[in-house]
């Protein structure tokens, strides 16, 4: 059959729509309109908080999804949105010095799907189950944890501080719209909390006036407007995206490298192989279909979109689980309405217009949305531990995680010369990979009393309990 041709289905509900099956073309379209709701929100936020163009990236978004769907011969319905896995990165290259601007920022990324794509050609002749031996879940989910703590500072050191209430009720308002909305509303909270921060600046500045604060980026404290759209006036309606990012650097551009840069993104990429792992596995799940002959294809068609991505300025690219739970809940997983959504995305990257309006969103409502989506990311970390029943009663696992965690976290640092400096998410990274394996399977008889005790107050030697990782004795 070719790639290209779908059975045409017009189920019963509650039947699936399988990836090379689609409804007739208005409910396809429908359902491609819908897709590009649920990626929205994620995928021009993300963006904004890198320092990268949203526009942009909703216009990559929609030609990596081509490129995605090619790759994988459509059996893998996917939406390729912004990831999350590079911002903590990005926020610690900015960091670094004046010299690191979005050039660097983008290079690095562009490695880092490169070696993404590398990981998926390995995969794809030497099995998944390479990825289980390398990357077990211990170390997966310290590493994602990692990444996601690491990205407080950038919450309070640059945006909730441009408005503290602002960001506070916008904050409370995407707990309660992830929490309590139904069904669908609860899938694009990000959506609605920026739509809900944004208005509620718009209304304060009309009641009480201008906010003194220091915008990001600015050192010094300043009066201002919180919704300014001077840029959304100035914006034409139809054309490519143009104009300058917050750093002076054009909006598409060409990328710069730095070893220092390309090190910090490099933990990103093992996150983005849980990621795009355990996606594969859900789409497979709910379709019934082996996809693991496709899982290298998965993973490699990402690293080569982020690097295409990259290489014109763009945001880095993941497979989105806002996607997959939309198709979870219609139950129609058909490849062809992920072509309609792509191609919509397109349009509206053509909009600068639209680009403006996304850019123009106070700082506030940034806050308000980060500091849940990034306690999101690293609690991530835990959903793994939890789900892969990682037991911490084991010492492998407790120490040999643990200086990892705290090393990115906390930002510490190891100084080679006077030159390269490796630290942060990097250096913890490193540390969680080479500690877990270098006691893995190691543990002699009695070791490691001390921390089954803090998870096992029963411990007693004498029974061997695999569950423990080792010689949990009750």
């Amino acid at each position: 059959m070719s790639m290209f041709k779908w059975e045409v289905v017009d189920p019963a509900p509650g039947q699936a729509v399988l990836p090379m099956q689609r409804l007739p073309w208005g409910k396809t379209i429908g359902l491609g309109a819908q897709h590009v709701v649920a990626m929205f929100g994620a995928t021009f936020v993300f963006p904004l908080v890198m320092g990268l163009d949203p526009n942009l990236a909703i216009l990559f978004s929609g030609f990596c999804t081509i490129l995605f769907l090619l790759i994988v011969q459509n059996r893998v319905p996917s939406y390729l949105g912004t990831s999350a896995s590079f911002v903590a990165s990005v926020a610690a290259i900015r960091a670094l010095d004046e010299g690191n601007d979005s050039s660097y920022v983008t290079g690095a990324i562009l490695v880092g799907g490169l070696v993404l794509a590398a990981v998926g050609v390995l995969v794809h002749f030497a099995g998944a189950q390479l990825i289980h031996r390398i990357l077990p879940p211990a170390v997966t989910g310290a590493v994602v944890m990692l990444i996601g703590f690491n990205l407080a500072p950038v919450v309070a050191g640059i945006y909730w501080p441009q408005d503290q209430w602002i960001a506070l009720l916008t904050a409370a308002f995407m707990v309660f719209a992830a929490v309590v909305l139904p069904g669908f509303w609860s899938r694009i909270a990000v959506l609605l909390a920026l739509i809900f921060g944004y208005v509620l600046s718009w209304l304060a500045d009309l009641v009480l006036g201008p906010i003194t604060s220091v915008l990001g980026g600015a050192t010094e404290a300043t009066e201002h407007d919180r919704v300014s759209w001077a840029g959304v006036e100035a914006a034409n309606w139809i054309g490519l995206p143009s104009g300058t990012l917050a750093d002076g650097v054009s909006v598409v551009h060409g990328p710069s490298f730095s070893l220092t840069a390309i090190l910090l993104v490099l933990p990103g990429v093992i996150a983005l192989v849980a990621e795009n792992t355990g996606h594969v596995k859900a789409v497979a799940e709910m379709t019934g279909e082996d996809l693991d002959p496709y899982m290298g294809r998965a993973i490699g068609a990402d690293g080569i979109a982020t690097a295409f991505s990259s290489a014109f300025g763009g945001s880095p690219t993941t497979t989105y689980a806002e996607n997959i739970g939309v198709m979870g809940a219609t139950r129609v997983y058909s490849s062809a309405a992920y072509y309609v959504a792509a191609l919509v995305a397109i349009l509206l990257g053509l909009c600068p217009k639209f680009g403006a309006v996304v850019n123009a969103t106070p700082g506030g409502v940034l806050g308000g949305i980060t500091v849940v989506l990034y306690g999101m990311i690293g609690l991530v970390g835990a959903k793994i531990w939890v789900e892969n029943n990682i037991d911490f009663g084991n010492p492998v696992n407790m120490v040999g995680l643990s200086a990892g965690i705290i090393a990115g976290i906390g930002g510490v640092t190891l100084t080679f010369g006077d030159d390269f400096e490796l630290g942060g998410i990097a250096l913890g990274t490193i540390l969680v990979i080479v500690f877990f394996h270098m006691v893995k399977g190691r543990g002699s008889d009695g070791s490691g009393a001390v921390t089954r005790n803090l998870s096992h107050p029963d411990y007693d030697e004498g029974v061997d309990d695999a569950a423990s990782g080792g010689n949990h004795k009750r």
